[in-house]
């Protein structure tokens, strides 16, 4: 294996509360010593499944990258871990920090194997609840269309925003944080952004239920992929693993989802999705 040349992978949305989910993370495997990992948020709602499975791929992978879910924000009455909002987040973050794994906080590592040299930019954004359904002419009104159509987040009763006022509050802090640290990169360098929502609004337009939307990501970022020089977006949350095309960049979403979702799917569950070299396309749902 230590002879093959190093890949850049991703995966997100592992869920690891389902047994069937632990699984697949104890067999995930690289295929060359030289491999990295992105893990693009949602590993579960556990602070120690958390960090039992970002432990068990940072034993396997050269370099594992990860950015929060909504999921990983989550503060649930069954965790020990009682931390909310930032606090939650500070504390994953020193987590990986203990276990060496990248995250949204630390220096923005650069690939240098094929298909490189590129930036490879863990973030963390939120959402704003500007995605509104057709129809909505206010965030006021998009919520409201969702409320009545019983289209209700998890998020609402379980994402604390402390100490910011509200998710859009800490949503636009983060915006700025990101833009600051990805306009300190040099011009000329490609980058790969990781983003646990989706950076465009493109790929929510398959959503069942179009009102979910409005927790998918924020319309700030939608010029991001052509703005910080993007070779390819990787996202997740939506449980709808495919690839698309926007002006030219690939936006994958890796996810695996829960087992009554990926039970139905072709491919094989927790399939490591190659985004350099050559960036292969994801299966579609």
């Amino acid at each position: 294996m230590s002879g093959s040349p190093g890949r850049l992978l991703a995966i997100s949305d592992l869920h690891v509360r389902h047994e069937e989910n632990r699984r697949i993370v104890e067999g995930l495997r690289p295929t060359s010593d030289q491999d990295w990992l992105i893990v693009a948020g949602d590993v579960g709602e556990l602070y120690a499944d958390i960090v039992w499975a970002l432990r068990v791929l940072r034993d396997r992978f050269a370099k594992v990258i990860w950015v929060p879910g909504n999921h990983e924000l989550w503060t649930v009455e069954r965790d020990p871990v009682r931390l909310r909002g930032q606090a939650r987040y500070e504390r994953l973050v020193e987590a990986c920090r203990e276990m060496g794994v990248l995250t949204p906080e630390d220096p923005f590592p650069v690939w240098e194997g094929e298909g490189g040299p590129v930036a490879i930019a863990p973030l963390f954004l939120l959402y704003d609840y500007s995605f509104w359904p057709e129809g909505a002419d206010s965030t006021e009104a998009a919520l409201k269309m969702a409320h009545a159509a019983g289209v209700v987040c998890t998020d609402e009763f379980l994402l604390h925003p402390d100490p910011y006022p509200s998710r859009p509050d800490w949503c636009a802090d983060r915006l700025e944080i990101s833009r600051r640290r990805l306009e300190e990169l040099p011009e000329d360098l490609p980058t790969v952004l990781v983003n646990h929502w989706p950076m465009v609004r493109e790929p929510t337009r398959v959503l069942w239920y179009p009102e979910f939307a409005l927790w998918c990501g924020t319309e700030e970022s939608a010029d991001w992929h052509t703005r910080y020089r993007a070779s390819a977006v990787v996202y997740g949350h939506l449980h709808i693993p495919r690839t698309i095309r926007v002006d030219g960049v690939p936006h994958y979403e890796v996810s695996v989802g829960y087992p009554r979702e990926w039970r139905k799917r072709q491919q094989t569950p927790g399939r490591l999705v190659e985004i350099l070299p050559a960036a292969r396309p994801a299966g579609r749902a």
